[in-house]
């Protein structure tokens, strides 16, 4: 079959193809100006095997993340074992050393046919860039920002690729697009690279300036995102509660007795990089029992019937409220009736009792087995929690892996950003709790897709008790006809790209860093570049190029020629929005 063939059937069909972004730049005579550094974010990034367990010999340097996944389906335990790093130190394993793919390989692809960084970078290569201005910053994804320059000095490979690609290019500054939680890795870079050695990489407190043009976040949780909560706290997500739907028990140890979630929660409570996830900034930022930011919040689709709903509501005394400063609710009553009406019981200081699940549970381990009925009990009493309550939450039913996260991580909301507490790491990567470097020249861009429903709270409820099972589970049973509510099969959702909320990626170049803030000093430019989401027609058009979704939003043709102007030399010419991402920034009382 020609190449062209399958072009040829689809324009026939949906007519003739848009340029490619890079073409359209070429053909208006950009070309490479700043070197750019690709930043990728969780799970996208390839892993490869360098030593082993018997279980996997013939595996060397074969990935075990990212490619075909045959191993998952060959060895599946024993690729959980290598997957999986040590529950004490958030290191490797005895015996195992996994570590990340290298080069533009490292991330082009997830798997065969889904693109991840692919169609960027070939944009890229039409107007000219090649590997001596283009840089994938591959890490392993799974540890703690600071461990990934203890065990593999990712950092300051980080820190010397910079240096070399801007004096190669005549000392032209690069332009840096991170993704996902890309995005809070290099924030936590940008503080790590000018502190002093041996905490920091010694760069001084110009190196940004020297170095950095512009920072082009592409869909980044700068204040978590609540799907990583639900994954902390169950497993699961809103596919995860749908899936049960469609399919009662397949998921559950009863059934098949294959105990999946069990498995995953064991693996991915050792990668210390998901807590970096957790909401941050508490009430201030996420909202109360009775408030949030986004409260009135109607979808696209409903929002042109948003007088009459509005009307109606207020109208009806039993009208259901939305209140998404409630993370987590046990029951829908507990999400949705004032809080005076709520009785809650805290559940800090209960007593766990015991539980001898750990004994006969061995393989499926979860911290979970050592919490008994007593503090299971107590967990479902409190009945609601908001982001003051998600940090004692997690210390309380996965205290091991929170002992681990709290050394790496913070999700505080800083008082007073001269105390010297926070020149240490963990801080780093909090954008309440770190000041931006002093680079008053540099530019940085919150780039993300919005008009796709997006986890923002949950209705949990307990699970049967069975041997070695996880005991809360997302409610898929609570749903609502009312496209106001906007609750689904036990998720409350609200505007963004499917994975981050618009308020986390957006508020801090809205509000937080905008002009000269405490958090801000030196006044770095910002901008909200939004993208909404426009899915493909038809099959033919594949993952479609106006796509918002977290992920396809890198084969975006807008974003992508944004990107390559910036990169060129040339100016966005400032914001472009489309949700009310400034009104909601307006509702946060925080001190700038």
């Amino acid at each position: 079959m020609p190449p062209s063939f399958p072009q040829y059937v689809t324009e026939k069909i949906t007519g003739p193809l848009p340029d490619p972004p890079g073409l359209n730049c070429l053909k208006q005579g950009l070309g490479p100006k700043h070197p750019v550094v690709f930043v990728p974010g969780i799970v996208t990034g390839g892993l490869e095997l360098w030593e082993g367990h018997q279980c996997a010999d013939g595996l060397f340097r074969k990935r075990l993340w990212g490619g075909i996944f045959g191993e998952l389906y060959k060895r599946p335990s024993c690729w959980l074992q290598h997957m999986s790093l040590d529950n004490i130190t958030g290191l490797d394993p005895p015996g195992i050393r996994v570590r990340p793919v290298s080069g533009l390989v490292a991330a082009d692809y997830f798997a065969p046919g889904y693109f991840v960084w692919a169609v960027l970078i070939a944009n890229f290569a039409r107007v000219g860039y090649e590997e001596k201005n283009m840089y994938m910053a591959a890490y392993d994804w799974r540890l703690s920002f600071q461990n990934t320059q203890v065990r593999d000095q990712a950092l300051s490979r980080l820190k010397s690729n910079i240096e070399l690609m801007v004096e190669i290019n005549g000392g032209e500054k690069a332009v840096i697009v991170p993704h996902s939680m890309g995005v809070l890795y290099f924030l936590h870079f940008m503080k790590w690279v000018e502190a002093p050695a041996p905490m920091g990489g010694g760069g001084g407190p110009d190196w940004c300036a020297k170095h950095i043009k512009a920072v082009m976040n592409i869909g980044g949780p700068l204040l978590g995102a609540p799907k990583a909560l639900a994954g902390l706290f169950s497993a699961e997500a809103k596919d995860i509660a749908f899936a049960r739907g469609l399919a009662p028990g397949v998921l559950d140890s009863d059934v098949f007795n294959i105990q999946t979630l069990q498995h995953l929660m064991r693996m991915s409570r050792t990668w210390d990089s998901t807590m970096s996830m957790i909401p941050k900034g508490g009430e201030t930022i996420w909202g109360g029992l009775d408030w949030s930011p986004e409260e009135g919040y109607f979808p696209n689709n409903t929002r042109k019937n948003k007088t009459s709903v509005s009307s109606q509501n207020e109208s009806n005394s039993e009208a259901r409220n939305t209140n998404y400063g409630r993370f987590i609710s046990f029951g829908r009553d507990a999400a949705e009736l004032h809080s005076s009406q709520i009785k809650r019981i805290d559940f800090r200081d209960a007593e766990k009792g015991k539980n001898s699940a750990n004994s006969t549970c061995r393989e499926v381990w979860t911290e979970y087995h050592d919490m008994g009925s007593g503090g299971i009990k107590a967990i479902a009493e409190y009945k609601t929690y908001t982001a003051n309550d998600l940090v004692d939450l997690l210390e309380f039913v996965a205290p091991k892996m929170m002992k681990r996260g709290n050394t790496h991580f913070s999700h505080g909301l800083a008082d007073d950003l001269d105390d010297p507490k926070y020149a240490h790491y963990k801080y780093w990567s909090n954008p309440l709790e770190t000041k931006l470097p002093n680079a008053p020249e540099m530019e940085i861009y919150s780039m993300y897709g919005v008009g796709i429903p997006t986890e923002r709270a949950y209705v949990y409820k307990l699970t049967p008790a069975t041997e070695c099972y996880i005991p809360f589970q997302i409610d898929n049973t609570a749903g609502d006809t009312d496209p106001s509510v906007c609750l689904k099969d036990g998720v409350y959702t609200v505007d963004g790209d499917e994975t981050v909320p618009t308020l986390s990626a957006g508020f801090m170049c809205a509000k937080g860093w905008r002009g000269k803030t405490r958090f801000n000093p030196s006044g770095i430019k910002t901008y909200v570049r939004e993208y909404a989401h426009n899915p493909p027609s038809n099959l033919l058009e594949g993952r479609g190029t106006e796509s918002g979704a977290h992920v396809d939003i890198l084969g975006n043709f807008q974003l992508i020629e944004d990107i390559i102007r910036v990169a060129a030399g040339e100016q966005l010419g400032g914001d472009k929005v489309s949700t009310d991402i400034f009104k909601w920034a307006e509702k946060i009382n925080l001190k700038l």
